[in-house]
């Protein structure tokens, strides 16, 4: 068997970074394509690997040689590479199609070697590599039947996405027999190539193929094996982080992304924390509905937003903004702050981050719980000149939580100090407890205008992606220069559709509340069987965890679930205020995945 690879293009979609070069020389953490395909084809006891070039090929020949551990490399060259497209590359290597069993490849994929090494070692003779469908592909698209045939290739004009379960991408990995290309691939081939033209891909000729009733063409899915194809620079970042040869490294390439893990479709992401069970199939409907309307029309500006705002929170409308996701809210607030700002650390550091490091008054439990009573907060700030006390409620990471009617002492304790009060209560709607426990009301805010109510939406509401939060305060003046200092069109119109719909499930609502309260009980409970955890209780949607024994680090534990598991986790020993203790905070997600993940950590004891 012999490979042949098709390294022609001139990759125009990755800019500068192939102005000297062709695609194939391209590094991904520092090893070039060309490197990593010649590895894993040189484990496969091939004949020799045809190379086909064009663009820059005189760099490509010069770099690989002629041969590669033993394997000979034979060169094909396209001279009118900038006008042909791989079908004509093809062409041109007919004749090795023809004398050889053949796996054929393109230069701009990278792989684990198990994706070779399951193509090869399948006894079928002619085989088309291929995946299920997902978000981040593009190419050639296809169906297949209860037997893997390709039943069909999925033109973009004929491809529709309410039928993505049932689409498979190619991976671009063919496997062909020499009977296969002598009497079917080539003489299409050639047909085509004289009938239509040079310009044109080499899967159009399978396609055809695959009419035929006898087709000998079949497909063969991978099973979990990674993969990807550098077309852009988006396409590179992401496969930098998928192929990185460390595992601490792949983590960190991972967590330093802060997000857009749907573009990693098989991780199991426990470190972001939205509401598993809300928003209901029928508003997501409601939404996909409107889709078309809300992407081409602008959104309202900031006065019907606040409207909005205020209706689904009961709050008068001179008393809240809205912003693009609580940070945008929360950079604008603390950044108006001069004055000396207590912090309960461990936080969500967004507060602290923007704010000034001088003016930071922190205050540390000194429990291994991170937990702390208001009583405490008072004590502790009793005799420290402060402007400003920040309140996260419950707290992040540590899920502590201040009961309502001490909530209110601390307020009243602020007002007599002339202290600004910052409570965060993006989480309050997880708590396990009966009666009053928002600050979102308007007697209260009212009365007093030194404190400030900021929320997420995002995490107790299930939609990060539409990036909505509010910040309310009586203090009538911040809140409409707040206005003022946020752009006028920061929210776009599927969070303002969002707003506008929620009412209708309000109740749907409050039933995904107690679902979660439910789950979280048991995660909890199922949690406390790791010997090497010490699961803290919480009140949010999350539980901070110290690992016990000398097993494991945070960070080690978050590498091995990671690599081995494909699961996210935070680890919090980056955070301030730990002294070198070892925590995890763990997202609660649904039963289905909170079962993995606890299956996974038993597996790792």
């Amino acid at each position: 068997m012999q490979a042949v690879i098709l390294a022609a293009g001139m990759g125009r979609r990755l800019g500068e970074l192939t102005g000297d070069n062709t695609k194939c020389m391209l590094e991904v953490n520092g090893v070039k394509l060309i490197d990593r395909a010649l590895e894993s084809l040189a484990e496969c006891n091939l004949s020799r690997i045809v190379l086909v070039v064009g663009y820059k090929r005189e760099n490509v020949m010069r770099y690989v040689g002629n041969s590669y551990k033993g394997v000979e490399i034979v060169y094909v060259e396209n001279p009118i590479y900038d006008k042909t497209n791989n079908i004509y590359s093809l062409y041109l290597a007919k004749e090795y199609l023809e004398a050889e069993d053949t796996l054929l490849l393109e230069s701009d994929l990278i792989y684990e070697p198990a994706v070779v090494h399951r193509i090869v070692e399948n006894d079928y003779p002619n085989l088309a590599l291929v995946d299920k469908y997902e978000s981040w592909m593009d190419g050639t698209v296809v169906l297949l039947n209860e037997e893997c045939k390709i039943k069909n290739f999925i033109s973009k004009r004929d491809f529709k996405y309410s039928e993505i379960d049932n689409y498979y991408k190619t991976v671009n990995i063919y496997k062909f027999s020499k009977e296969f290309s002598a009497t079917h691939y080539v003489p299409f081939l050639e047909a085509y190539c004289h009938a239509l033209g040079r310009n044109e891909y080499y899967e159009q000729v399978l396609k055809v193929i695959t009419l035929l009733d006898d087709s000998p063409l079949k497909a063969l899915p991978l099973q979990g094996e990674q993969w990807y194809e550098i077309d852009d620079i988006q396409d590179l970042d992401i496969a930098s982080g998928m192929f990185e040869e460390s595992d601490e490294k792949r983590y960190k390439a991972l967590t330093s992304r802060y997000g857009g893990y749907w573009r990693y479709p098989h991780m199991l992401d426990f470190c972001y924390l939205v509401n598993p069970y809300f928003p209901p199939t029928q508003m997501l409907d409601e939404i996909k509905a409107s889709f078309e309307t809300l992407l081409r029309e602008y959104p309202s500006g900031m006065r019907v937003n606040s409207l909005l705002a205020a209706k689904n929170f009961s709050v008068k409308q001179e008393y809240i903004v809205v912003g693009n996701g609580a940070a945008e809210l929360i950079k604008a607030l603390i950044e108006r702050h001069t004055s000396k700002i207590g912090v309960i650390y461990p936080t969500f550091e967004e507060y602290p981050n923007r704010s000034v490091r001088e003016n930071i008054v922190s205050y540390i439990p000194t429990n291994a719980d991170k937990h702390y009573s208001a009583d405490d907060i008072i004590a502790f700030y009793a005799d420290k000149e402060i402007g400003t006390l920040l309140l996260i409620n419950p707290d992040n990471p540590s899920g502590n939580y201040i009961p309502y009617g001490d909530l209110l002492r601390l307020i009243a304790w602020c007002k007599e100090r002339g202290v600004k009060f910052i409570v965060d209560e993006s989480f309050v709607d997880f708590v396990d407890v009966e009666g009053e426990f928002s600050l979102l009301d308007n007697s209260i805010l009212g009365v007093n205008p030194h404190l400030v109510v900021v929320k997420s939406i995002s995490k107790s509401y299930g939609v990060p992606g539409l990036r909505l939060g509010v910040l309310a305060s009586g203090d009538t003046t911040l809140i409409a220069e707040l206005k003022k200092e946020v752009a006028i069109w920061n929210i776009n119109s599927f969070g303002e559709f969002y707003m506008q719909i929620y009412e209708k499930y309000h109740k749907e609502y409050l039933r995904a509340c107690e679902l979660f309260r439910e789950e979280r009980k048991l995660f909890f409970e199922e949690l406390q069987q790791i010997d090497f955890l010490r699961v803290i209780p919480s009140q949010a949607n999350y539980f901070m965890c110290e690992l016990v024994g000398d097993r494991y680090t945070s960070h080690e534990l978050a590498v091995k679930l990671l690599t081995q598991f494909n699961i996210l986790i935070k680890d919090c020993s980056g955070k301030s205020a730990f002294d070198g203790g070892e925590y995890i905070r763990i997202a609660v997600r649904d039963r289905k995945d909170n079962h993995y993940l606890v299956e996974s950590l038993k597996a790792l004891m």
